[in-house]
């Protein structure tokens, strides 16, 4: 089963059984709240759709962006991506990881749930798509 890694510089902190996921994090600046739908695939992350509540500091929406339930939604045209690198650190905040639970719920959890406070010693983390191993779907209750 495909999957989520999390990690840098090609070590493995975590893994997320999930092949979609959505991105979300709140701008450092402007503080509005930006959400990334990802697709997982052996060629690397599909960027689906995003969206955002406003504008601001280099969140300038795109012209075919439509507003629905006060965000602004929006294809971005992207290559498949093999991975994302992600700043993080205490300033800006964390990112939250939010997937469909085996219960069909959908959870976010921040992304120091699986590796731990953004601090300025890691202050990047890599994402990619990656064969799971032995990890159990998760399902909160």
């Amino acid at each position: 089963m495909l999957g989520l890694c999390l990690g840098l510089a090609g070590t493995l902190w975590a893994q997320v059984p999930t092949e979609h996921f959505t991105l979300a994090w709140n701008h450092s600046i402007e503080k509005i709240r930006w959400e990334e739908d990802y697709h997982v695939t052996p060629q690397g992350l599909v960027l689906v759709e995003a969206r955002v509540k406003g504008t601001g500091a280099g969140m300038d929406i795109p012209d075919d962006a439509y507003l629905k339930n006060g965000s602004w939604h929006y294809r971005p045209k992207l290559p498949t991506l093999p991975k994302l690198r992600l700043g993080r650190t205490p300033e800006a905040g964390d990112f939250d990881v939010c997937f469909a639970q085996v219960s069909g719920k959908v959870q976010c959890q921040a992304m120091s749930h699986w590796i731990g406070q953004p601090n300025k010693q890691d202050a990047a983390v890599e994402v990619w798509g990656c064969e799971q191993a032995n990890v159990a779907p998760i399902d909160v209750r």
